[in-house]
């Protein structure tokens, strides 16, 4: 889709917005239903924290994801700045869904989504300079 819209991706590696894009639109929907399988399991008051952290993160994923999406008149220091709110997400989210990944399988593949998430926006963010 990036390569069929008629602006250009203001010198960005269409590769990585694209890696961007898909990464934060899949952690988005995983820190969702990690945050929902939390509120399944018996010992939900020692995930609050992790539910709080997964609902935070879906949040700004889905903002990053729509963001990076619009390629008319970009601006490039915004796209930093929501790049960074991301991966610090992220890395939050990881930290707390590792903490519990070897008791809740829905941690680990949350986990590993943010890691995935956090990744894409620090390649973007050192592409952009």
């Amino acid at each position: 889709m990036i390569t069929s819209h008629p602006n250009p991706t203001d010198g960005l590696d269409v590769h990585l917005l694209s890696e961007a894009i898909d990464a934060a639109a899949s952690c988005a929907t995983t820190c969702t239903s990690c945050a929902d399988a939390c509120l399944a399991e018996e010992s939900v008051a020692d995930l609050r924290d992790c539910i709080r952290t997964d609902l935070d993160c879906a949040d700004v994923c889905a903002a990053t994801a729509a963001l990076l999406s619009r390629r008319t008149g970009s601006n490039l220091e915004v796209v930093k700045a929501q790049l960074t709110a991301c991966r610090t997400a992220c890395a939050a989210c990881a930290d707390d869904c590792e903490q519990h990944a070897e008791m809740h399988e829905h941690c680990r593949h949350c986990a590993r989504a943010c890691r995935r998430c956090e990744k894409a926006c620090a390649d973007l963010l050192a592409a952009i300079g």
